[in-house]
């Protein structure tokens, strides 16, 4: 798979990348019944206050009805179809179980129309397979993971992503995810062998603004160009730096450049052995 350029025919074209889909895509169709509508909700919650900001407009879109739950043990499934999902960075497959049921599942790399699968503890360590933690060597990439046992895959989602098995030890296994957060896991959790598809969505450039506005982006302005009412870095004449030695948010609360933001007393701190590396160096 390839990254795709534009003729610099505008100044935004001169920038714009984009993942060469005609290549990584099967070219099907979405499967019908697993497709449902999406109303979307601009970042505002059931009172019509935004809760999160930075979110409305953008491109009409269909849910896929993805399966992260993966409850078809001992049955193998062929990979169908591999399809665009406007609500993930990774690619989908229609998974064709041999009992006739059919999935919709997050792609690991490296997979082609054709290429099977199996949930099963007793499954090989073989990309897509998934099985539980405990049965996985040192060193295995994982992705799909649980976080307790029967729950809904939770961990390394996203195009690329991927966690590393790095121990066994009584009952927890050790996996170095995405953030460099080293986290106990129960080993009875269960996950799938790989790394997610679509490892080139972060070469993405999106070469002018509009382009985030179809994605259901909106604009996001800096706290200095703000007034002093508005944010703890706003106001003062001209260009100003922040003012402060913490950088802040909306709310005044510490954000960003190597700060600890994590409240202190989480329910997974027990779960933690390394924390993550914050700041812009990883």
């Amino acid at each position: 798979m390839s990254i795709k350029t534009y003729k610099p025919v505008t100044k935004s074209l001169r920038q714009m990348t984009r993942v060469n889909y005609r290549e990584a895509l099967s070219g099907h169709k979405p499967h019908k019944p697993l497709l449902k509508g999406a109303r979307g909700r601009g970042g505002r919650n059931s009172h019509g206050r935004i809760t999160v900001r930075h979110q409305g407009g953008g491109h009409k879109k269909r849910h896929r009805d993805v399966d992260f739950r993966f409850d078809k043990k001992n049955i193998p499934a062929k990979i169908s179809t591999i399809e665009y999902d406007p609500f993930r960075s990774a690619f989908i497959g229609l998974a064709v179980y041999q009992d006739g049921a059919k999935r919709y599942v997050t792609l690991p790399r490296n997979v082609k129309v054709g290429d099977t699968f199996i949930v099963s503890e007793t499954a090989p360590v073989k990309n897509a397979n998934r099985l539980p933690l405990g049965s996985m060597p040192v060193g295995t990439f994982v992705y799909n993971i649980e976080i307790k046992p029967g729950s809904k895959a939770a961990l390394a989602r996203s195009a690329g992503n991927f966690a590393e098995v790095v121990a066994q030890d009584s009952g927890y296994t050790h996996l170095k995810l995405p953030s460099t957060e080293v986290r106990r896991v129960i080993s009875t959790c269960w996950a799938s062998v790989g790394e997610v598809s679509n490892e080139e969505h972060r070469l993405e450039n999106y070469g002018k603004a509009g382009r985030s506005r179809w994605k259901g982006i909106r604009p996001t302005v800096r706290g200095t160009a703000m007034n002093p009412v508005d944010h703890p870095h706003g106001g003062g004449e001209g260009k100003q730096g922040r003012g402060l030695r913490r950088a802040k948010t909306m709310w005044g609360k510490p954000s960003g450049k190597g700060q600890k933001t994590r409240r202190p007393k989480k329910y997974s701190n027990v779960f933690i052995v390394t924390r993550r590396k914050v700041g812009k160096r990883k």
